[in-house]
């Protein structure tokens, strides 16, 4: 092994859950979400050179993972899928962690693509204003403007509601 593969070998152990879950943020399935993450890192094997000499190698890899997602997303059809049993509908327990992380995924998914992913990229990833406007190939004003709809809509999200505010008597002040 050269040095570059030691090198990405670790920075894959390092980042493989993250990918895998800002694909899962961004409404991949689980199947899906690996699916993203390993064509990424794929891609950013291919170009390690590049990626290793980059001032910010997560901002580059987090570039090349939502630019992936938006590939997949316009060959995809989201039509309906025939199937002789109907899967159950999860009901959501609000009184849980899972049925919380429910609410926020379905909150996210109302979300349109380019709303989700600045959320995805700036309270997941948390990467900054700069940072998410060079992964998405925008203006910072435009990564504020879009962060700023996405949080009004997600503050009137009916599947958040029933979450409510924190409240002082639950130590959340």
């Amino acid at each position: 092994m050269t040095d570059d593969d030691d090198d990405f070998t670790a920075f894959v152990a390092a980042r493989w859950r993250t990918l895998v879950r800002a694909g899962l943020l961004l409404g991949c399935d689980l199947a899906e979400a690996e699916d993203l993450a390993q064509t990424t890192l794929v891609k950013c094997y291919l170009a390690w050179p590049r990626v290793a000499a980059a001032d910010d190698r997560d901002a580059y890899v987090y570039r090349v993972l939502v630019n992936a997602h938006r590939q997949r997303r316009r060959r995809r059809w989201h039509g309906e899928r025939p199937t002789e049993v109907l899967p159950d509908v999860p009901v959501a327990d609000h009184g849980t962690a899972a049925g919380e992380a429910d609410a926020v995924a379905r909150a996210l998914a109302d979300l349109s693509a380019d709303h989700r992913e600045v959320v995805l990229l700036r309270f997941y990833l948390q990467l900054g204003e700069t940072q998410i406007a060079e992964v998405l190939g925008v203006r910072p004003g435009t990564v504020k403007s879009r962060l700023s709809r996405a949080l009004r809509r997600l503050s009137t999200n009916a599947h958040l509601t029933p979450l409510g505010p924190a409240s002082e008597g639950d130590g959340a002040r």
